[in-house]
């Protein structure tokens, strides 16, 4: 997304930067992901936020923020969703000071070794997305029938909600926390897919600047999807009714987030 008046605007130094890495079920993953996230970006710190995994990630992840005071823990009572995993890292970056909060994967589709680059694009940036579907960006190990189902969402969220972002539903993305604080973030509800649609078009709804990176997506090795039909059908009819209430909104001049 370019929109060349934000991007002239000048931006603040980042601060410290918090990678956020929500689990449920990851035992085998928590553990490579974290080491490659420290080698990615030391400087950066890690909060695995944990929903009660009955296979022991919160245990895992516990060991690890022992042997390293760049790593924490949240635990959270059961499993709420992706959604509800977010905002409360979010919440707890806030209130320990960080300027940066990224959302990662925990099963490597989200390459840590990317992050330097997201990072860098924030320096000028009030968001960063990570991109599969602009020039460079590329998916690996994915079959046809996922990839088209995520492009497909893309375009419709596009389309309906007037978003000019190119991968709307990406989860690898880093915010200044000043954007987070301006996005109602007391009002979102949504889970999966929809949850990353709704932060993307309250950002743009706010007038923040927006940028996509191109990422390499690698389907996961180890553990199960956390797709599933709910998360589709809720993202379908969220959006329908996000585009309708837009619409209504510009033709009575009252849009409303």
């Amino acid at each position: 997304m370019k929109d060349d008046g934000q991007s002239q605007r000048r931006y603040g130094p980042l601060g410290r930067a918090l990678v956020i890495i929500p689990t449920y079920n990851e035992a085998e993953n928590i553990g490579p992901i974290v080491s490659r996230v420290r080698a990615a970006v030391p400087d950066a710190d890690i909060l695995v936020a944990d929903d009660n995994s009955p296979d022991g990630t919160g245990k895992i992840a516990d060991e690890l923020s022992v042997e390293d005071e760049h790593v924490h823990v949240l635990h959270r009572k059961g499993k709420e969703g992706l959604g509800a995993a977010y905002l409360a890292g979010f919440r707890w970056g806030m209130d320990h000071g960080y300027g940066v909060l990224v959302e990662m994967d925990a099963d490597g589709s989200h390459r840590p070794e990317e992050l330097p680059r997201l990072l860098t694009a924030l320096k000028g940036a009030d968001l960063v997305l990570g991109s599969r579907w602009i020039p460079g960006g590329r998916i690996v190990n994915w079959p046809k029938s996922r990839e088209y189902l995520s492009r497909g969402a893309s375009v419709y969220s596009r389309l309906l909600l007037g978003v000019p972002i190119r991968d709307v539903t990406g989860g690898f993305r880093a915010f200044r926390t000043d954007t987070l604080r301006g996005l109602g973030l007391e009002d979102v509800a949504s889970q999966g897919y929809c949850f990353q649609i709704d932060l993307a078009r309250r950002a743009v709804a706010a007038g923040f600047h927006v940028v996509e990176v191109p990422i390499t997506f690698v389907e996961r090795e180890h553990g199960d999807s956390k797709m599933s039909r709910d998360i589709v059908v809720e993202a379908l009819w969220r959006v329908t009714a996000w585009g309708v209430t837009a619409r209504a909104g510009r033709l009575t001049g009252r849009e409303r987030r």
